[in-house]
């Protein structure tokens, strides 16, 4: 009864119970969970071992999942559930989009950071390495950067990071940067300086690191790639990457971009490294997902897309409507789409003047990219949180002008912040992000420009910053 109370509290409580009645076809199990060594006291590794080969094959499990208000909701799943499928769960649940960047997170609070659950994981072989007394959480966000290297390899590993065998003048050849993290027998060599954390010290030290197929090492002799000066750091079959939170807080880090390698077998056992900036620290995480996974990342990556193609786009109620112009004496079909489409946003835009200043000044208010009463700080931690590619961005109102608001947006990794200004035309009032140059009646109308078009910012307006409450 003690082993059976035991899991009660540190595992799912309804998996415990529906699983009782299978442990009578067992043998006695007290000599295996208990050891001598400790006195008779309940051994938490065999216990671990116990739960995953006999209880969790057998069962449903109830996991919560947080947003990032850190509101949270539990769900019961089957014990085979990957990361995919719960996020697959939460965009049906929550009626979202689902533009394959939601993503599910593991945050370990206690060590300060977090990591991508790939959507193979297993979920439950995540939650089988929580500490029982660890404050460990999944979160459910969205995450656009968590494919992007694909699409675009250079923006993710810098050529002068960068050595594979087939360089020209200098410069890596950007279809061939991926497909060398998908070859077994190749891997391209990530180099550069950053910052360890010696053990059992405070301090930080400047080594030159190396990452290989082999795994990750750094030279005790400057720059050298020798073998005899290379000492070996980790290598990624029993080790993950994650990112480090808060790094100059929590851990004395000589900057903000901190990232470490912990093992999956002991809870506590982290390296920590440290970047000098952003684009760094981004392309070794990169680069140590791809030598960890490889081609199951390009298969993540592009099984979306071949769903998409195999299910038809639009159901049949939606084929059978035809854009019709009722302004002439007789009603036609407008079979031109470029025709239609200028039609709807001429329409929408005379909607929208006719409803008058009040409506137009408040429309804004109900949609996904408007954040509202959200901080400098904030606006920086979400758009970082939703992934640093090009074209993220949110607006919220300014907190040091209650009358104006501001365009938080990535670019070249670093996230930029524009006042959005109210202007006073002929008794209307506009909106203007260029001092008056070009100006909008509402802030939608502003934001739908911005997305067509670059104007005075440094990309388009591509991927907003999306809240949900689960």
């Amino acid at each position: 009864m003690r082993i059976f109370m035991f899991l009660t509290k540190a595992l799912h409580y309804n998996a415990v119970y529906s699983a009782m009645y299978r442990l009578q076809s067992l043998p006695n199990l007290r000599p295996v969970l208990c050891s001598k060594q400790g006195g008779g006291k309940l051994n938490l590794r065999w216990i671990n071992l116990f739960y995953i080969q006999f209880l969790m094959p057998h069962c449903g499990i109830v996991i919560k999942v947080y947003n990032e208000d850190n509101t949270s909701r539990a769900v019961e799943v089957p014990s085979d559930i990957t990361a995919r499928d719960i996020c697959q769960l939460f965009v049906l649940k929550n009626q979202c989009i689902d533009d394959h960047s939601w993503t599910l997170f593991e945050h370990l609070s206690h060590l300060g950071i977090e990591r991508t659950i790939e959507d193979h994981e297993s979920v439950m072989e995540v939650l089988s390495a929580w500490g029982m007394d660890t404050d460990s959480r999944l979160y459910f966000r969205k995450n656009y950067a968590k494919y992007e290297f694909f699409r675009k390899p250079l923006d993710f590993f810098p050529a002068h990071m960068v050595s594979i065998s087939s360089e020209t003048n200098g410069m890596v050849d950007q279809s061939q940067i991926i497909q060398t993290f998908l070859n077994s027998s190749t891997c391209p060599e990530i180099h550069g300086h950053l910052h360890a954390k010696e053990q059992s010290r405070k301090s930080w030290k400047k080594f030159y690191f190396v990452l290989r197929r082999s795994g990750l090492y750094f030279s005790n002799k400057g720059t050298s790639k020798e073998p005899r000066h290379l000492q070996f750091v980790a290598d990624f079959s029993d080790n993950d990457v994650y990112s480090v939170l808060s790094a100059k807080k929590l851990h004395g880090a000589p900057t903000e971009f901190g990232f470490c390698v912990k093992s999956t077998k002991c809870s506590s056992a982290l390296k920590l490294l440290c970047a000098d900036d952003e684009p760094t620290r981004t392309c070794w995480i990169t680069a140590m997902r791809l030598l960890k996974y490889g081609m199951q990342l390009y298969q993540n990556f592009i099984q979306p897309h071949q769903k998409q193609k195999t299910s038809p786009m639009r159901s049949i109620s939606e084929n059978s409507l035809v854009a019709m112009d009722f302004s002439g004496q007789r009603s036609r079909v407008i079979e031109n789409p470029s025709e239609a489409l200028s039609v709807a946003v001429e329409e929408g835009l005379s909607w929208r003047v006719s409803q008058g200043s009040y409506f137009n000044n408040t429309l804004h208010l109900a949609q996904p990219w408007f954040h509202s009463k959200l901080s400098r700080d904030e606006a920086q931690r979400l758009v970082t949180q939703q992934g640093l590619i090009d074209g993220v961005f949110l607006l919220r109102d300014s907190q040091s002008n209650p009358k104006t608001f501001v365009l938080s947006l990535c670019h070249m990794q670093k996230v930029k912040h524009f006042q959005i200004l109210p202007v006073e035309n002929e008794g209307e009032l506009h909106y203007s992000l260029d001092d008056g140059h070009t100006q909008f009646t509402d802030l939608i109308q502003l934001v739908e420009f911005y997305q067509l078009n670059r104007g005075v910012l440094p990309c388009k307006l591509k991927h907003h910053c999306a809240r949900i409450t689960l």
